[in-house]
């Protein structure tokens, strides 16, 4: 629609000189320039002609202000009507079972106060230069959540991808959430073990540090970790590869500050819910690694028929179906790559949802089958 140009109309009538002598019954009415005083005759019909001029003015002010407001309108909607670009970024929700919207991360409200995402990348069996690569990749293409332990031998990596993502802007360090891990050959100096962490880290604190392994002083070390908390070295802490109501029922006898998180093996042939269902009570949220059941084990749920054509159904790979499956029953998953395409496609799991007919097909492929023996 053209827009109107109202003050075109008023030329004549605003310059410096006007006469409206014709129309009105009296000797002058008009501007000579700006020094001369404007005179006039009282006359009705002047009157009558001044009231249609004031009249025609504040039509014309009225258009005026009318196709401002249009113009403003149509910008606003065309700005309301361009397509937002599809940013990862972290979402908080109630749980992780809630859909997300399209293309969000979701978090975990730990029972610490912390907000952890869902999914993230593991990286047992990298080394540092691996690492550093890997990291820095998933962080540009939307993870927060990245997994170590000092018994891997690549926190230096995993600090220099971090300390890479921030430097280029990518993400600060709020953002990231790391994970790391207190291994058995430290577990007599605990303490010393959380500096030297942070230290190859590259970072003030933990967002959460874990037992790696039930072991013979477990108390001592848990309770490093939670000096550690208070000293404000870390966030969150918890555990790893405790998989009995008993194994956990002993930390909480001498816990004073509650596990936030348990990391264990964790697939679909191994679902172990009797232990989530378990400590839920507590707020304490199963974390997955193996979610493909570890390197050369993946073909086994790879090539399930039941994932396969749940994969179908979705136009996904398998690879993310078991991913979301996990995430919809309430799990925090951390799939292990090295590889860009599989990092890239890992991630990709929060535009569907799985229904709840495809998530108890999968849940009846637990075998409680594990992997690994530790």
């Amino acid at each position: 629609m053209r827009t109107l140009q109202p003050w075109k109309s008023l030329k004549l009538s605003l310059k410096a000189r006007f006469n409206l002598e014709n129309s009105c019954k009296m000797k002058t009415l008009h501007f000579e320039n700006k020094d001369k005083p404007f005179l006039w005759e009282k006359n009705m019909s002047c009157l009558k002609m001044w009231k249609r001029l004031l009249l025609f003015l504040l039509a014309i002010l009225m258009m005026t202000g009318c196709a401002f407001g249009t113009k403003a309108a149509d910008k606003s909607q065309s700005k309301s009507d361009t397509p937002k670009s599809n940013v990862t970024a972290t979402k908080e929700t109630k749980g992780a079972s809630q859909k997300p919207a399209e293309g969000k991360l979701m978090t975990v409200k730990l029972n610490s106060g912390y907000d952890m995402p869902v999914l993230g990348l593991g990286t047992w069996t990298q080394n540092n230069t691996t690492t550093a690569e890997s990291v820095y990749f998933a962080l540009k293409n939307g993870y927060r959540l990245i997994d170590t332990a000092r018994y891997y031998g690549n926190e230096k990596g995993v600090g220099e991808g971090v300390k890479r993502a921030i430097a280029d802007g990518i993400v600060k360090r709020g953002d990231v959430f790391v994970t790391s891990k207190i291994m058995p050959g430290n577990y007599n100096n605990a303490a010393a073990a959380i500096d030297a962490s942070l230290k190859d880290l590259q970072l003030d604190y933990l967002d959460l540090m874990q037992i790696h392994q039930p072991g013979s002083n477990d108390k001592a070390v848990y309770q490093a970790m939670e000096q550690g908390v208070k000293d404000g070295k870390l966030r969150s802490i918890g555990i790893s590869n405790y998989y009995t109501k008993q194994q956990v029922d002993e930390v909480l006898s001498y816990a004073k500050i509650m596990p936030a998180v348990i990391q264990n093996e964790n697939h679909i042939y191994y679902q172990n819910t009797a232990l989530q269902n378990y400590v839920k009570q507590y707020g304490i949220v199963i974390e997955c690694w193996y979610p493909f059941g570890g390197r050369g084990n993946t073909r086994d749920s790879f090539e399930n028929k039941t994932i396969v054509e749940i994969a179908k159904a979705h136009e996904k790979t398998p690879a993310q179906i078991i991913l979301r499956w996990q995430i919809q029953a309430g799990y925090v998953t951390i799939p292990g790559s090295a590889n860009p395409q599989h990092i890239a496609e890992n991630i990709a799991v929060f535009d569907f949802a799985l229904s709840a007919d495809e998530m108890q097909k999968i849940a009846g492929l637990n075998q409680q089958r594990r992997y690994e023996n530790w």
